[in-house]
């Protein structure tokens, strides 16, 4: 039978303490998806990259923006991205994503500003093999979806 005193008992206890006020900081910081109100949205995309000029695409269509992130990350996921988790601060969300397909790294940020439950700009820098890319996704609820 082995005798521990008290002190290495309490030296033992110290790094597990730490690791689990670590995990628990990190759990606490990740935050949900932002709800914003299904119908018909208009996305406007600018996208640049090196030597380039932005290209702008703009688009129209019925959506759930919230239910289509969650959605798209999640097929990401099972593709081989890694995602950090979300964090908020006021209405602001940030979160990474590091993608290996297809032979190529590719490590994105992003910053999605919510601007309540009918509008959003996410903003989106890429690195991928060495080339950096910016982008820009501008999101505005225009109505109801026809039925």
């Amino acid at each position: 039978m082995a005798v521990t005193s008290a002190g290495s008992r309490k030296t033992t206890r110290v790094p597990a303490l730490v690791a689990l006020t670590t995990l628990a900081a990190s759990i606490a910081l990740a935050a949900d998806w932002p709800t914003f109100k299904p119908g018909r949205w208009t996305f406007e995309r600018t996208m640049s990259g090196p030597g380039s000029k932005s290209d702008k695409v703009s688009r129209t269509e019925c959506a759930d923006p919230t239910a289509d992130q969650k959605e798209q990350q999640g097929m990401l996921a099972k593709a081989g991205c890694v995602f950090t988790p979300l964090t908020r601060t006021g209405e602001t969300y940030r979160y990474s994503a590091t993608c290996k397909m297809a032979g190529m790294t590719t490590r994105s940020d992003s910053v999605l500003e919510a601007e309540g439950p009918e509008a959003y700009t996410i903003t989106i820098d890429s690195t991928a093999d060495g080339t950096r890319t910016h982008e820009v996704l501008r999101a505005r609820r225009i109505g109801d979806c026809a039925k």
